[in-house]
């Protein structure tokens, strides 16, 4: 079966997971924004940064999956993954954003990554400082894990990359 890694990263996190994944499985790895057809492979693995509600590169390589193919989502962003609400949270925008024949082939797994807000674009530190704000004067009672998460690592550089993370990766494939 052949297979492709894809990734859509603006501030590298999902790009050294692909890289790392690529340099576990031997499996070539592109960016999205690289990539013109994927019409000879039968399996595609695509690690995407969360960025505003979406996963980075996603709709691009959908456009261009086969329609045979089996697609995994890997995404990557700072919210918690052993918590069930941000995963279903994830798993719920993806469902909205990919047409319903390709998410019946699809599985969709979560890592962890990073954010260093002093690397932020303008656009995305403003979006950030919105987003912050507004979820800092929810009542303590309406408060998510991820925003309580959000509220403690605002302005900070974190990073929360495991490479042995992808095994779960490894185990799909």
């Amino acid at each position: 079966m052949e297979k492709m890694i894809v990734y859509g990263s603006c501030y590298g996190n999902a790009k050294k997971y692909a890289e790392k994944f690529s340099e576990m499985t031997q499996i070539p790895v592109t960016s999205y924004e690289d990539i013109k057809t994927l019409d000879a492979y039968e399996e595609v693995i695509h690690f995407g940064g969360l960025y505003a509600g979406g996963v980075k590169g996603l709709k691009n390589t959908v456009k261009l999956l086969p329609q045979d193919a089996r697609l995994i989502i890997v995404t990557v962003g700072v919210a918690d993954v052993t918590v069930k609400q941000n995963t279903d949270h994830i798993k719920k925008m993806i469902a909205q954003c990919i047409p319903e024949t390709v998410l019946e082939r699809t599985t969709i797994l979560h890592l962890r990554g990073g954010i260093d807000y002093s690397k932020l674009s303008f656009i995305h530190k403003t979006m950030m400082s919105f987003v912050y704000k507004q979820v800092k004067n929810k009542p303590d009672e309406e408060k998510t894990a991820e925003d309580r998460g959000m509220i403690e690592t605002y302005g900070h550089k974190v990073d929360f990359t495991d490479f042995d993370s992808l095994q779960q990766v490894l185990d799909v494939i």
